[in-house]
C-alpha cells in the first residue's frame, strides 16, 4: 500500500508501506524524514520528521519571529544588550565581556617583559664598538616592542558574545566565538547554539571596511547565506572623515542574498538618547535565514564595529 509522507518544509512524497520505520532524505530541503505508520481515520498524524530537520528560522521559539528590538545598556564596562519583541516582552539578555582587568594586566605583563629584554641588552651595549652601538640600541627597541606585543596577545582574553534568556544568565541560548586574537586582514567568528553545536560563521575584511563596512554570514557547512553592508556609501565615507556627529551620520545595515539581488532584512539604528536598534527580517518571507544568525549578526554589527 502506498502512503504519503510530509516533511516539515511542506514537501510531500509517496512511498510504499514497506518503508515504514525507515529514514530517508527529503528531496526538497534535504532534511531527514522517518516514514511512520499511516494515520488512522479520524486522528491527526504525528509529525514524521526528526527534530533536527526543522526548517531554518524555527530552531527555538524565542527566534520564531521576524522583528527584534535591541537596546544597549550604558554605564557598564561590559557591553550589554536587552532584546524585546514588538509587544515589549523581554526575550534575551546579551553580554560581551570587556575583560578589562585581565587585558590591563596582559598589557602590563607585556611592558614588563619588553622592558626586561631592553634592560638586558642595555647592559651589553657598553662593551660593543661605538660604530654599532646605535644599531644595537635600535634593534633592542624593536625587539622589546615585539616582545610587548607577543606577551600581550598571549595573555589577553578573547571577547566572546553570550546570549541568555534573561539577566540571571542561568540559561544560555546562543554564543558567538571570536576565532582569532590578532585580526590583521580579516576577522572571523563562530556561532554556536545552546548545545555548543556550530550553526554558522561570520567574516569581515578590514581592508574592504575602510570604505564601506561589509560582513558575510555562512552556514555551518560554509555556504554563504547573506551579506550585511552599510546602506549608504556616501554616509560611510563621511563617517570615516567626520565620525558619527552625535548620531546624525548613523548608519543602517542591509542584509542581502549572496547574488546581491534580494534584500532579506535590515538592521536600523533609531535616533534616540539611548541606542536602540531594530532587526527586521520580514523581507525573508520564506524564513530561509536562521533568526539566530540574524540576531547574532545584529549584535556584532554594533559591538564589532563600535557604532
Amino acid at each position: 500500500m502506498a502512503i504519503q509522507v510530509m516533511c516539515s518544509c511542506g514537501a510531500t512524497t509517496v512511498v510504499n508501506d514497506e518503508y515504514i520505520g525507515r529514514t530517508g532524505q527529503c528531496r526538497t530541503c534535504k532534511g531527514q524524514i522517518t516514514v511512520g505508520q499511516p494515520p488512522v481515520e479520524g486522528t491527526i498524524p504525528a509529525p514524521s520528521v526528526e527534530p533536527a530537520s526543522r526548517p531554518m528560522g524555527f530552531p527555538d521559539p524565542l527566534f520564531g519571529r521576524d522583528k527584534f528590538l535591541l537596546r544597549q545598556k550604558h554605564m557598564a564596562i561590559n557591553e550589554k544588550y536587552v532584546v524585546w519583541d514588538e509587544t515589549g516582552r523581554a526575550l534575551l539578555f546579551v553580554e560581551r565581556p570587556a575583560h578589562l582587568l585581565r587585558n590591563v594586566l596582559a598589557l602590563l605583563g607585556g611592558i614588563a617583559s619588553g622592558g626586561a629584554i631592553f634592560a638586558m641588552m642595555g647592559f651589553t651595549v657598553q662593551m660593543l664598538p661605538e660604530s654599532i652601538q646605535s644599531s644595537y640600541i635600535a634593534a633592542g627597541i624593536l625587539l622589546a616592542f615585539v616582545v610587548i606585543i607577543m606577551v600581550y596577545v598571549r595573555l589577553e582574553q578573547k571577547r566572546h558574545v553570550e546570549f541568555y534568556k534573561d539577566e540571571s544568565k542561568n540559561s544560555k541560548v546562543l554564543r558567538v566565538i571570536q576565532d582569532k586574537k590578532v585580526e590583521i586582514i580579516s576577522a572571523t567568528y563562530t556561532v554556536l547554539d545552546a548545545a555548543g553545536k556550530q550553526i554558522g560563521t561570520f567574516r569581515k575584511n578590514h581592508l574592504h571596511n575602510i570604505i564601506r563596512k561589509r560582513w558575510e554570514c555562512h552556514d555551518h557547512a560554509g555556504k554563504l547565506l547573506f551579506v550585511a553592508f552599510e546602506d549608504s556609501i556616501i554616509k560611510s565615507i563621511l563617517r570615516r572623515l567626520f565620525g558619527p556627529l552625535f548620531g546624525l551620520l548613523r548608519l543602517n545595515f542591509i542584509f542581502q542574498d549572496p547574488q546581491g539581488k534580494v534584500n532579506v532584512g535590515i538592521f536600523n539604528r533609531s535616533f534616540t538618547i539611548l541606542d536602540r536598534y531594530v532587526l527586521d527580517m520580514s523581507q525573508d518571507a520564506g524564513k530561509r535565514i536562521d533568526r539566530r544568525l540574524a540576531m547574532a549578526m545584529g549584535v556584532m554589527l554594533d559591538s564589532g564595529e563600535r557604532r
